[in-house]
C-alpha cells in the first residue's frame, strides 16, 4: 500500500511539474500575490487523493487540470482535445473519416443538423437539415462543443452509433442506428442552373484541405459548359481550414490584399492575391450560418469589389484558430489571432452585412435568396 502510494505521488510530481512551471511563467512579478493559488491546486489534489472515494489517476487528475486552464480562458473557440478528439478533428481537416455523413452545427444550445451528405449513412436513414441530436449514444448533447459531439459520432467502419432526434412536426424524440462507413465527402457542389444564360451555381459546405482543389475543378468545368456568370453559396458554411479560403478567394480578385492576420505577438501578416481571376459577374450568398472562413472569403469579395454579397448577416467570428499537437496523442486548439477583411474591417461578434438583404423564411418554398441573386447577375450580363 505504501509503495503504491509513493509512486503515485511520483507519477502526480512528475506531470504536475511542468505545469506549476508554465504557471509560475505565467505569473511573472505576481508569484508572491498569488502563492495561495498554487497551494490550493496541492491542496485539492492532496484532498482527492486522500478523501475522494473512487480511485483517480494521476494523468487524470493532470489532464483536468489542463482542460480548466485552457477553459478559463472564458473563448469558446479554444479548446483542449483529448487523443480520439484530436484525431477526429484532424481527419475532419483532411477530409476523409469513418463516420455517419453529417454536418451539425450548434442552434440554441443544442447540436442541430446543418446538412446531411449523399449517399451516406445519415441520408439513407433519413436524417435531415434542422433535426435536433437531443443524445449521441447515452450522452446528451446540450452545450456539448461540436468537436466532442463529432468525435462521439466518428469511429471505426461497421461499428453502429444510436442518435436520438427531435424533428419539427414529430411530436415525440425517435431514435436512429447507424453504421459507420468510410466517408469521403466532396465539399464543393457545382451545375450550370436552369436556363439559356448558361448562370453557374456552387455550394461549398465547409472549408477542408482539399476545398480549394475542388473549387479549381469545378470552375474549370463550369467554364468548359459555357459559364457566363456565377453565384457561390457560402450560406451555413461554418468555416474550416484558412489556407482553403484563401486559395478560392485568389481566384476571384485580381490584385490586392485577401485577409489580414494580425497576431497579439505582432507576427502580423496579409494574404495577397495574385493577378489571374475569373473574370465573370459574380454573387455571392451568405446568412447568418456562415462563420470564419467563409467570412474571409466573403469579406475580401465585398471589400474588393469582386462580387456582390446577396442574403443576411453573417455569424461574426473574426478570430483564427491554431491546432497544436500535444503529448499522447492530445491537441490544443488555440484562438492566436483575429483576422481583418481587406479594408481592415473587424467583424468578430459583428458578422458581414450583404450588399442586398434578402430574409429566408423557413417555410419558404422559393429560394428567394437565389432568385434575388440570379436577377442580379442577369442585370449585370444584360448593361
Amino acid at each position: 500500500m505504501k509503495r503504491d502510494l509513493w509512486a503515485f505521488w511520483g507519477r502526480l510530481a512528475i506531470a504536475l511539474a511542468g505545469m506549476v512551471f508554465v504557471i509560475l511563467l505565467l505569473l511573472g512579478g505576481t508569484v508572491a500575490a498569488n502563492y495561495k493559488g498554487l497551494g490550493n491546486l496541492v491542496k485539492v489534489v492532496t484532498l482527492i487523493k486522500g478523501q475522494y472515494l473512487f480511485d483517480v489517476t494521476p494523468e487524470k487528475l493532470v489532464e483536468g487540470a489542463v482542460k480548466g486552464v485552457v477553459e478559463s480562458l472564458d473563448d469558446p473557440y479554444s479548446v483542449y482535445l483529448d487523443a480520439r478528439t484530436y484525431s477526429n478533428l484532424q481527419e475532419q481537416i483532411r477530409g476523409s473519416f469513418g463516420g455517419i455523413g453529417v454536418l451539425v452545427g450548434v442552434k440554441d444550445h443544442f447540436l442541430t443538423v446543418v446538412k446531411p451528405f449523399p449517399n451516406t449513412p445519415a441520408a439513407e436513414k433519413g436524417i435531415k437539415a434542422g433535426d435536433i441530436i437531443l443524445q449521441i449514444g447515452d450522452r446528451p448533447t446540450k452545450e456539448m462543443d461540436t468537436e466532442t459531439a463529432v468525435s462521439l459520432m466518428r469511429g471505426p467502419v461497421g461499428t453502429v452509433v444510436e442518435l436520438t432526434l427531435l424533428r419539427e412536426g414529430v411530436k415525440d424524440p425517435f431514435k436512429v442506428a447507424l453504421t459507420r462507413q468510410e466517408i469521403s465527402v466532396p465539399t464543393v457542389e457545382g451545375r450550370l442552373l436552369p436556363g439559356n444564360d448558361k448562370l453557374g451555381y456552387i455550394a461549398i459546405s465547409q472549408f477542408t484541405e482539399n476545398t480549394g482543389e475542388e473549387l479549381v475543378n469545378m470552375l474549370q468545368q463550369l467554364r468548359r459548359q459555357g459559364m457566363s456568370g456565377l453565384v457561390l453559396d457560402l450560406r451555413d458554411n461554418p468555416g474550416g481550414e484558412l489556407n482553403s479560403a484563401i486559395k478560392i478567394a485568389d481566384q476571384f480578385l485580381s490584385q490586392g490584399p485577401i485577409v489580414h492576420i494580425d497576431y497579439r505577438i505582432g507576427r502580423d501578416y496579409t494574404f495577397h492575391a495574385e493577378p489571374d481571376q475569373l473574370a465573370l459577374p459574380l454573387v455571392v450568398l451568405v446568412n447568418k450560418g456562415s462563420a470564419s472562413a467563409s467570412e474571409i472569403l466573403a469579406g475580401a469579395v465585398k471589400d474588393a469589389g469582386a462580387g456582390t454579397l446577396v442574403g443576411t448577416k453573417t455569424f461574426g467570428k473574426g478570430v483564427v484558430q491554431t491546432v497544436f499537437p500535444l503529448d499522447n496523442g492530445a491537441g490544443l486548439k488555440l484562438t492566436t489571432a483575429r483576422y481583418l477583411t481587406p479594408k481592415k474591417h473587424d467583424i468578430n461578434k459583428k458578422g458581414i452585412a450583404p450588399d442586398v438583404v434578402v430574409e429566408q423564411g423557413p417555410d419558404d418554398r422559393v429560394d428567394q435568396q437565389l432568385e434575388t441573386a440570379v436577377k442580379l447577375l442577369r442585370e449585370k450580363l444584360h448593361k
